[in-house]
């Protein structure tokens, strides 16, 4: 049984202390951008050691050199296109995770594309199979792979993204919804195989509206300083990465209120 769900004052409004996640080795996906790279500067601002995973090798560099600017812990580039890795790409990942570490404290899920929004009826299938492949089974297959590491860590965590259309399906938003609906579903399932040995926590986090790329796409007249930054929704992040929520599992949290 899933613990109750904790308050939002709990997780929205907590403050990290600077040494929150030290000693700690934190995956993201879509370290390159947007959330992803927010997160990446946050969590090793607070001591953690960062596996930036990505497809754009330049942007990947770029987050590598501000976070080593920081002085406070080091970073790994992963590069791995989400939409084109094969079998060996991932176990590469692993094994060259596996080698440098030893372990892994936290995986979040961030990378995601958003498709088209059009009817089903006029859904064009490709495009249809290529949102569910990076949003959702590219996400089964890494964690699949990378769950020995996080399983010989003491206190891991797996973090993915969840969407509102994800837990209330709306017109047009076709493949995206779908994904993320079996986000929820994938999250679920895990959280409820690994509670029996209580070492690996797995949660959805729904960061809500956030000024980012794929937001600007799905909503190209919207006005992009109306909505939250990115820096803006990462407390909810570093407390699910922080000893502060062990033992909080098969949650769907959201990191803005409604």
């Amino acid at each position: 049984m899933s613990p109750a769900a904790p308050e939002p004052a709990t997780y929205r409004g907590f403050e990290p202390a600077s040494d929150a996640l030290a000693g700690r080795v934190i995956a993201i996906t879509g370290a390159g951008d947007g959330i992803g790279r927010a997160l990446a500067l946050a969590v090793a601002a607070h001591g953690a050691e960062v596996v930036l995973i990505g497809r754009t090798v330049a942007k990947l560099e770029a987050v590598h050199g501000q976070i080593a600017a920081l002085g406070r812990a080091d970073a790994t580039i992963a590069p791995l296109d989400l939409e084109r890795a094969i079998a060996r790409d991932y176990d590469a990942l692993a094994a060259a995770l596996q080698g440098r570490y030893g372990r892994l404290d936290g995986l979040v899920h961030n990378a995601g594309i958003l498709g088209t929004l059009t009817p089903i009826d006029q859904y064009d299938v490709p495009t249809w199979c290529r949102v569910l492949h990076v949003n959702l089974t590219a996400a089964f297959a890494l964690t699949q792979v990378l769950l020995p590491a996080l399983r010989a860590s003491p206190d891991a965590s797996i973090l993915f993204t969840g969407s509102g259309v994800g837990r209330r399906a709306r017109a047009y938003w076709g493949a995206y919804a779908a994904s993320k609906a079996a986000i929820e579903a994938l999250s679920g399932t895990l959280a409820d195989e690994l509670a029996t040995a209580g070492r690996v926590r797995v949660n959805v986090l729904n960061p809500g509206p956030v000024r980012t790329r794929m937001r600007a796409q799905a909503y190209p007249a919207e006005d992009p300083d109306a909505l939250a930054r990115p820096e803006d929704v990462l407390r909810p992040y570093l407390w699910l990465l922080s000893a502060a929520s062990r033992g909080i599992t098969g949650q769907s949290l959201d990191c803005q209120s409604r």
